[in-house]
């Protein structure tokens, strides 16, 4: 016996919209983006702006621990480091944030108190997000009452890749009202995208579902960050600002691993989405190991010398 459907007209045509607004965006240029991509990453920075993006690169990440055998230990060293990532030097900058597991978001929060690194945290089934919306929900809320400021969903992309962009878009809306006054940041897994055309897709569905930021990658699936892949993103950002009048950031994710990593993201941004995503506030790096490089970058062009890997903390 059929199933009665029990959709409303209005669903209907909400559905209907959403996906012919999708599928009516202009097709990526892959050959091009990976071109201009490449192009960009050439860019040299002269020795006087080294210094400048070295910094700002700092202050932009992300420090992230995200394992099974995480400890309020592990964090509460991690938040130290985000505060004060040079031990020697002050005058290096804290990071943008913190970023862990719901359940450890108050360790991190009572660490963080009051020196301006925020404290983010995943949620909604990190990383796979295959689970019930009921749960996806409770798992924000317990993470936002923690005292999270900002919330790392991720796309059930097997809904997306489906064609099922309504759930994807109704389960973003969801999470974004459950995050109350917190930031939403919507993971794409743009490794598992298939192509830049669902990437852009995929970007726009969730800045109309109401992201403060669209990160490419969990850092758990290979490929994750690429440079033609936030292009696209960056591309999306500018352009729904332009018709929207609403800014939203960009978080690259994964494989950034050295403080030459890190320009080539700070030019791709200046360069496609322009100067006012130039900040904390509209871009992150979600890249704990490239930390350290940049501190040594940073050490050797204020005296000369390279100080080695081993004179920073692990994370």
């Amino acid at each position: 016996m059929p199933v009665p459907d029990t959709t409303t007209a209005l669903e209907r045509a909400d559905e209907r919209e959403l996906r012919a607004f999708l599928h009516g965006l202009p097709a990526v240029d892959e050959t091009g983006a990976a071109e201009r991509a490449a192009r960009l990453a050439t860019r040299s920075i002269k020795t006087s702006a080294k210094a400048a993006a070295i910094d700002l690169a700092i202050s932009m990440v992300d420090l992230t621990t995200l394992e099974g055998a995480d400890t309020p230990g592990k964090v509460r060293a991690m938040c130290a480091k985000a505060v004060r990532p040079d031990p020697a030097d002050p005058s290096a900058p804290g990071v943008a944030a913190v970023c862990v597991y719901p359940d450890l978001v108050d360790v991190a929060v009572r660490a963080l108190r009051g020196t301006g690194v925020g404290v983010a945290s995943v949620a909604t089934a990190f990383p796979s997000g295959r689970a019930p919306l009921e749960a996806k929900l409770a798992d924000t809320r317990a993470a936002v009452a923690a005292g999270a400021a900002e919330i790392d969903m991720v796309i059930d992309r097997g809904a997306f890749l489906s064609g099922d962009v309504l759930k994807v878009f109704e389960e973003i809306t969801a999470v974004k009202q459950a995050c109350g006054e917190a930031h939403l940041k919507v993971i794409l897994e743009t490794g598992e995208l298939a192509t830049l055309d669902n990437v852009r897709r995929a970007s726009w569905l969730a800045m109309r579902a109401g992201a403060d930021f669209i990160k490419t990658s969990t850092g758990k699936v290979s490929p994750a960050a690429t440079l033609p892949v936030t292009l696209v993103m960056l591309e999306a950002v500018r352009d729904y600002r332009a018709a929207t009048g609403r800014q939203v950031g960009v978080k690259p994710a994964g494989g950034i691993r050295t403080t030459k990593d890190a320009i080539k993201y700070l030019v791709l941004v200046n360069e496609t989405a322009g100067p006012d995503w130039l900040s904390p506030r509209w871009f992150r790096l979600g890249a704990s190991s490239v930390l350290n490089d940049l501190l040594m970058q940073r050490r050797k062009l204020s005296t000369g010398v390279y100080s080695g890997p081993d004179y920073f903390t692990l994370d």
